[in-house]
């Protein structure tokens, strides 16, 4: 328990935490503290190319085995049945409708690739290395939980199938496009192409990665702040209590596996996330009739705060504990 204490203190006084925190703050506040929205979403193709560029030349310089194609598989079972259990959870703990319950279910199937950035970078602050095929593993969670939601949401008497819409929604997300493009890349190019431009990914990651979450604190701020009455006790419960349940699926999964500390750590990390940026795009062609305001603020506001101040400690300090390392 100290050492998660004491991981958990470390990752609260890093740059990366206390600039979410200071977004989130200075929404709270009402402040008029603002990231242009051109900058915002550049800081985001940044991020998710040099994550996706580097789990490629890590595969690269690993070379493909059979652990490979066993985490790929975790990641599609894990995308496709952890809605389930998210489902169960919001129809024992709140009120939601069918339609509500499935929506915000299929973000939790998904995961949030900058909750999986944070997760790296505390693994490389305590020199805790990890399988860079991890990132291929975000990459194939982006979407199946999709179809776990729409499906569920059928259950409840929704008529329909998958509209026109959302197949381009989900195969051709920015955020899956770059993260994959960007992997096969640095597959291809390897260290030596690393080596080239390691002036561009690797020294300005971290304060990239700062300014980026001082804008997810301040979107998190303003959908804590405009959620008021939206959402009950219930459901703050639930968003709070799932990613622990998904860690524990991932945590069970890797050690079948066979893992390293660190690829465990991030298949726990990734199975306790929420999607903020693929899935509720898909919602907005799928189901329209979901309220936005819940599935935004229990992903963004109350799940991803959780898991970068407690959540990726617990599961870096248990997946060292279990492997020994």
């Amino acid at each position: 328990m100290s050492g998660i204490l004491g991981l958990a203190a470390d990752n609260l006084l890093s740059p990366i935490i206390l600039s979410f925190v200071l977004g989130l703050s200075a929404a709270l506040a009402r402040s008029d503290l603002s990231v242009p929205e051109a900058i915002a979403k550049g800081l985001s193709i940044y991020l998710l190319f040099a994550i996706g560029f580097k789990g490629g030349v890590s595969v690269a310089d690993h070379g493909i085995d059979l652990r490979l194609g066993l985490s790929l598989s975790a990641g599609l079972l894990m995308s496709f049945t952890l809605p389930f259990v998210a489902y169960a959870l919001l129809r024992a703990l709140t009120g939601l409708g069918t339609t509500d319950a499935a929506a915000v279910a299929g973000h939790y199937g998904s995961i949030s690739i900058v909750t999986f950035v944070a997760a790296t970078s505390v693994l490389a602050s305590q020199s805790i290395a990890a399988e860079g095929y991890m990132v291929a593993v975000a990459a194939v969670m982006e979407a199946p939980a999709i179809l776990s939601a729409l499906w569920l949401a059928s259950r409840g008497g929704r008529t329909g199938g998958v509209e026109s819409g959302l197949w381009r929604e989900i195969l051709l997300n920015g955020s899956i496009v770059l993260l994959v493009g960007s992997f096969l890349i640095g597959w291809a190019t390897g260290p030596e192409g690393l080596e080239e431009i390691s002036s561009f990914i690797v020294a300005p990651f971290k304060g990239v990665l700062c300014l980026f979450l001082l804008d997810m604190g301040l979107v998190a701020g303003r959908g804590l702040r405009g959620s008021r009455g939206v959402l009950g006790g219930g459901a703050v419960t639930f968003a709070i209590i799932m990613p622990p349940v998904g860690a524990l699926i991932g945590l069970v999964l890797g050690l079948a596996i066979g893992l390293s500390p660190g690829g465990l750590a991030l298949l726990m990390t990734l199975a306790a996330s929420a999607s903020y940026i693929a899935v509720p795009a898909a919602m907005r062609v799928a189901l329209p009739e979901a309220n936005p305001s819940i599935y935004l603020t229990l992903s963004l506001g109350v799940t991803f705060p959780f898991n970068l101040v407690l959540g990726i400690p617990l599961y870096v300090a248990i997946a060292t504990a279990v492997t020994g390392g």
